[in-house]
């Protein structure tokens, strides 16, 4: 069969650029132009170059643009785009299946939600929501989240079966492209052009034996004279991994042992006073002892009641319920047609359907009740319960409020900690559906002797997700419960509840009471159309004024809808409300190519590039954001070429509606002592100003967090700014050690003013303790025993943030040998700065080699791949290095564990008290890969590789709210990953 006809000039410039641009299958910036071809611009017909509108051949070379062909994507063994994606060096810290987002991390500190079970990509650190993530040039909607209305995209909603390649845009574009272009643009190109059939069928799993991942592709194509047709299927399976068969993960920061366990144990902790002795208690059973006789005489720890104080060693782990791994099921079918009318016009039609069904799941959830319970919950902290109940040991009323009738009666409950584990654990399910549908025209006309191309593209997007939450509590079914058993009985259902007994007292018919099923749901909308047109205006005394313009429409929509016991009020776990939102935005852009010299003293050719883009948004109004850009090549073998661009990100629907909710977050409060005991760090006369009592001391290492949307934000508004160069000397083309070699260095530079975000929760606090200023204390308040119990932490457009650094890349073609060719690609990034500013100076922690918040910035992170083929054999050796990281100890300084940690004292049992930082040494890792194509119908490859060969740990992280690593950064769990992979041409 004939491919569709095209102009004969176009057609062959296509083709050799397709050659071109996967750069000998190693992932490649744009490289110089090649000493052999015309300088003259050449129109394009079939590739879209990322970071232009305007299709010329030079301009490709004008940004710096990375290309990860389908070769490359196969060679990491991978089967999801963003974990692909993050592992480029210029990636940041991002979502993805590694984070077991759900429970107490399962909101987002920025307001927007998270996304439990998606994979998202950053780039240059700058966060992933000011990443824009196109699909063939078109925007993709947004996530659907577990808690809100996310603000980023989830790249698990697209199947890696459908990519041709994927371009990524290490530079501002919002001039080209509109809001959250500001750290760079990912284009996920299409398959097109397919002629027959394929099976592809994956296959791997970890050399413990677990977190089994099979995969099946199935893409079938056809071309006609006057149409082509490219059909896409995927299905992809992958296993959990659970967090207690890792040895680094079985505890919640490694090295401590229970010290940072909860205080919500399954026999329960229980602290109030005794309202006849006026002693304080802080008690637990003895283990075994289910039905314990509380003695009111014995006020100390040496007891014989079946009660004893409660200490570290009672603490409950909830990190061996997490999972490192979450499962996942994501299945997605593809088409697109194209029929093409004549030479000039050709219409498309495209769509997705896909499925992504994941699970994260937590430790049985706690019930903290009481006045030290920090929940926000009122039926939580302001907990009575009767001593009536039949089930209640002390023979008193324990109520955390002080009774007005009967001022004898003053509140003496402080807390109730009691982890049902009866009631299973916490299981998170969520079900995400994404349905997207375009169409659109494309042709070319004659206007003089110039060709002129053009197109107008309508696209619908659609994200849904469910959430289903199986091991929560109703806390008003609880409260009803342990209150007046009269009461109780008054309403069906209701049965008294021990809380007091150990694990197995609570009876089937209890947590039939207080054990709902949660439904939470999500939705985003998003619709556009755009129109483009490209070509030349007229000639200047260098060349051709190229040009491209367009307009461009998007209405955004998005809700989150709770299950309404938690709009109620009534769920025990996070709390969160509805949120809905829309907006709509017109925008307009022009984009100019600027001839200004041509081959003479000056070099071979000198290009002004100029854009800019105007966006009305319904929700602040009018922005506009300019580009300009110069490439200079200066002779057949070297490029200079240099971009400033200024750029903006609109707030998105969870920023600016998005309604408050609960952040569960590790943070260590100055005035308390610590969980470990060490002392606090706080100025005493503040923290007295505060609340806080002599001595008081925190009992969970968790701290409620109360985040949400802000109407009034504005955009973020970032300038950028990109120079390099690019060298490709003649020495090394066609000679006896090289037959190609390329060598790139770019510096860039982004800074964003008024980024919306909240304040470091941890920076919060250490300010208001340190100042007492409103700003910082304004949203924090104590309770009697001085804990925490609210903490409002809301969104705002901070100062700025800042970062800087280098990519320098190698790409090496020897010539082929009797032993094969080999191929060298060897990419680095340097982050030289980053820095973050809050709102009124508050320097945010997160910088250059420091690990916070469960994310890092590396100094520098490498790749180097070494591809070897022969004949049908092919092999590829990948290593990837991660340079040295330092974090702050923060209460397991008082472990050796904290590696560069120093002894400053001794505890009053006389143990050493240590302080300082820990090291996350520097991670290489080696993933090697060989395969042999079979000569059988058109080609059947089989593959087979070891990811992490030399079985590397990712680094002991103790700063990190789960698992003890960073899973943003580092391969989680660990140890060698094997894969196996037949690819079948037909």
């Amino acid at each position: 069969m004939n491919a569709p006809r095209r102009h004969p000039l176009a057609k062959a410039v296509s083709l050799s650029l397709l050659v071109c641009l996967p750069l000998a299958a190693i992932p490649s910036l744009a490289a110089a132009q090649d000493p052999d071809s015309d300088p003259s611009a050449t129109t394009l017909d079939a590739v879209q170059v990322t970071g232009t509108r305007i299709k010329k051949a030079e301009i490709e070379s004008q940004t710096p643009v990375q290309t990860l062909t389908r070769d490359d994507i196969e060679r990491t063994g991978l089967t999801s785009i963003g974990d692909i994606l993050q592992e480029l060096t210029g990636s940041g810290s991002a979502l993805n299946t590694k984070f077991n987002s759900s429970g107490n991390f399962g909101f987002s500190p920025n307001g927007d939600g998270v996304g439990a079970g998606s994979a998202q990509v950053d780039l240059r650190n700058l966060g992933a929501k000011r990443v824009l993530v196109l699909v063939d040039g078109m925007r993709w909607v947004n996530e659907s989240s577990a808690s809100g209305v996310g603000a980023t995209t989830d790249l698990n909603t697209i199947p890696l079966a459908l990519v041709e390649r994927i371009d990524v845009l290490e530079d501002g574009a919002s001039s080209l492209y509109g809001s959250d272009a500001i750290a760079g643009v990912v284009n996920i190109i299409t398959r097109r052009n397919f002629e027959g059939g394929q099976i592809t069928l994956n296959y791997g799993q970890y050399g413990e034996g677990d977190g089994d991942n099979t995969g099946v592709d199935l893409a079938w194509g056809m071309n006609t004279e006057r149409s082509n047709l490219f059909l896409g299927a995927s299905y992809v399976e992958q296993d959990e991994i659970l967090a207690n068969t890792r040895e680094q993960s079985r505890f919640p920061v490694p090295g401590t042992g229970l010290t940072f366990g909860s205080s919500g144990t399954p026999r329960g902790r229980f602290i109030f006073t005794d309202p006849n002795t006026g002693v304080t208690h802080d008690i637990t059973p003895n283990e075994g002892d289910s039905d314990p006789l509380y003695d009111p005489t014995q006020t100390g720890c040496d007891r014989t009641d079946g009660y004893h104080c409660f200490a570290t060693a009672d603490r409950f782990n909830f990190a061996e319920y997490n999972m490192l791994l979450t499962p996942s099921t994501r299945s997605g079918v593809f088409g697109q047609y194209r029929f093409y009318f004549n030479d000039n016009v050709h219409a498309y039609a495209k769509a997705l359907v896909n499925r992504r069904e994941s699970v994260n799941q937590a430790a049985p959830e706690p019930l903290f009740l009481g006045l030290d319970a920090g929940t926000g919950n009122a039926f939580a902290d302001g907990m009575f319960v009767s001593a009536d109940n039949p089930y209640n040991p002390f023979g008193f009323d324990l109520a955390s409020i002080d009774d007005p009738a009967t001022p004898e009666n003053e509140a003496n409950l402080i807390l109730i900690g009691r982890r049902p584990v009866e009631g299973g654990p916490r299981v998170f399910e969520q079900v995400v559906d994404t349905q997207y549908f375009g169409a659109g025209l494309e042709g070319s006309f004659e206007a003089g002797e110039r060709t002129w191309f053009w197109d107008v593209n309508l696209a619908l997007g659609r994200n849904e997700a469910e959430q289903t939450n199986y091991g929560s509590y109703d806390i008003r079914n609880i409260a009803l419960a342990l209150g007046d058993p009269a009461a109780c009985a008054a309403v069906a259902g209701c049965v008294p509840l021990n809380v007091f007994g150990g694990p197995g007292t609570l009876t089937p018919e209890m947590l039939a009471w207080i054990q709902p099923v949660v439904h939470d749901r999500s939705e985003q909308k998003l619709s556009q159309f755009t129109a483009n047109v490209s070509g030349d205006l007229f000639d200047l005394w260098a060349g051709p004024l190229s040009a491209a313009a367009g307009i461009e429409h998007r209405k955004y929509e998005g809700s989150y809808n709770p299950d309404p016991l938690t709009v109620a009020g009534f769920y025990n776990g996070v709390p969160s409300l509805p949120t809905s939102g829309e907006y709509d935005v017109n925008e307009a852009y022009v984009e100019l190519n600027v001839p200004l010299i041509t081959e003479g003293a000056f070099g071979k050719s000198l290009d002004l590039s100029l854009a800019g883009r105007y966006s009305d948004y319904s929700t602040f109004g009018g922005q506009f954001t300019p580009k300009y850009g110069l490439r200079w090549q200066v002779v057949d073998e070297l490029l200079l070429r240099a971009t400033y661009a200024e750029g903006f990100r609109a707030p998105s629907i969870g920023e600016l509606y998005g309604s408050a909710s609960r952040a569960d977050l590790q943070i260590d409060d100055p005035c308390l002592v610590g969980v470990d005991g060490s002392p606090p760090t706080g100025d005493p006369a503040n923290c007295a100003a505060l609340g806080v009592p002599p001595g008081a001391t925190q009992t969970n290492s968790q701290i409620s967090v109360t985040t949400g949307g802000n109407d009034q934000l504005q955009p973020e508004t970032a300038n950028s700014f990109t120079a390099g160069v690019v060298f490709s000397p003649t020495f090394g083309a066609n000679a006896s050690w090289s037959e190609r070699l390329d060598l790139e260095l770019t510096y860039y530079r982004h800074s964003i003013e008024g980024a919306v975000q909240a304040i470091d929760a941890q920076t919060q606090l250490d300010l208001c303790v340190a100042t007492l200023d409103p700003l910082y204390c304004g949203g924090i308040t104590r309770t009697a025993v001085g804990s925490i119990n609210a903490f409002s932490n809301r969104l705002t457009n901070l100062g700025s943030i800042k970062t800087a650094g280098w990519d320098a890349d190698v790409f090496w073609t020897l010539p082929e040998t009797s032993a094969g060719q080999f191929k060298l690609s060897w990419q680095n990034t340097f982050v030289t700065g980053y820095e973050a500013i809050g709102a009124a100076g508050q320097v945010q922690p997160r910088t250059v080699g420091i690990e916070v918040t469960d994310s890092a910035i590396p100094e520098w992170t490498s790749t180097a791949a070494l591809d070897w083929n022969r004949g049908n054999w092919s092999a590829a050796w990948v290593i990837r290095h991660i340079s040295e990281l330092t974090e702050d100890c923060g209460d397991a300084a008082s472990f050796p564990v904290c590696s560069d940690g120093a002894i400053v004292g001794n505890d009053d049992d006389g143990n050493p008290i240590w302080a300082g930082t820990n090291t996350l040494e520097a991670v290489n890792y080696h993933d090697l890969q060989l395969g042999y194509e079979f000569q059988w119908l058109k080609g059947l490859q089989l593959t087979g590789g070891v990811n992490n060969v030399f079985d590397k740990d990712p680094p002991l992280c103790l700063s990190c709210s789960l698992n003890g690593y960073d899973a943003s950064t580092y391969d989680i769990p660990g140890g060698r990953y094997f894969y196996m992979r037949a690819n079948l041409r037909f």
